[in-house]
């Protein structure tokens, strides 16, 4: 018979799943929030549970006071707040997560498409290449890709000319580089932002305040440089002279 995990064990792998979830700025907050907890049952817990809406965040931190409630009752929430800090700090491998916009249920944990967007461009600190059919609001992505810009990011922007989605981009530096297709055949229907050679979002949605809230979409956070630089190396090449495929319009 299989032998049960020991509680320490259970706990460190849901707390895993949390770190492997979500940016590091809401790791803090929960962080913070588990230290001030008397124990599992504190109703501090009960409100910042139902404070969370990312879909399946609610339901990791049900689990997790599960366990601890049945497992390690007489723990402070500072010890759980110290687990937590423990597994931030540790290097492990980061999978690829689910990233949906429209409707979220608790079936499937993932991350929303408007909250990816902005943690890939806040990330990038040489580097930020973006792909997209079509583009138009997303006020808050292209805030921050301005931000961007401030500290230094060089940005390429692989844009669909038949859908004027440079439009979306006008108020950008002068800095900013566009590309558009050279050839006459086919469409950019790609839909991509890569950080550097370290983060990438891939999905279905474009960048349009729609695409990134409401409609059904579906995508995949990527932090792994071995996946995420060759896909970089694709687009760098898509643009390069050499290659001919698209030009600089500005």
């Amino acid at each position: 018979m299989a032998r049960a995990a020991a509680p320490e064990h259970r706990l460190r792998g849901l707390l895993a799943a949390l770190c492997d979830r979500l940016p590091e700025d809401r790791l803090t907050e929960w962080e913070q929030t588990l230290a001030l907890a008397s124990g599992p049952d504190d109703p501090l817990l009960v409100r910042f549970t139902a404070s969370q809406p990312a879909a399946g965040t609610a339901e990791r931190m049900k689990a997790l006071i599960h366990v601890w409630r049945a497992e390690l009752p007489d723990l402070p929430g500072t010890g759980i707040a110290l687990a937590l800090g423990a597994v931030r700090a540790a290097p492990r491998p980061l999978p690829a997560q689910p990233v949906i916009s429209g409707p979220v249920s608790a079936a499937t944990p993932a991350r929303l498409t408007s909250g990816v967007a902005l943690e890939v461009v806040r990330c990038a600190s040489a580097s930020l290449l973006i792909a997209t059919y079509a583009a138009h609001g997303a006020s808050d992505v292209i805030g921050e890709i301005s931000a961007a810009v401030g500290r230094g990011v060089q940005v390429d922007l692989l844009l669909e000319e038949t859908t004027r989605a440079a439009t979306a981009f006008a108020a950008l530096p002068a800095n900013v580089r566009i590309w558009h297709r050279t050839a006459s055949t086919g469409v950019l229907h790609a839909k991509v932002m890569a950080a550097d050679r370290h983060t990438a979002l891939l999905g279905s949605a474009n960048l349009t305040d729609r695409g990134l809230t409401e409609n059904v979409e579906l995508g995949v956070i990527l932090r792994d440089p071995s996946v995420v630089g060759p896909l970089v190396d694709h687009f760098r090449w898509l643009i390069s002279p050499a290659a001919a495929l698209m030009h600089r319009v500005r």
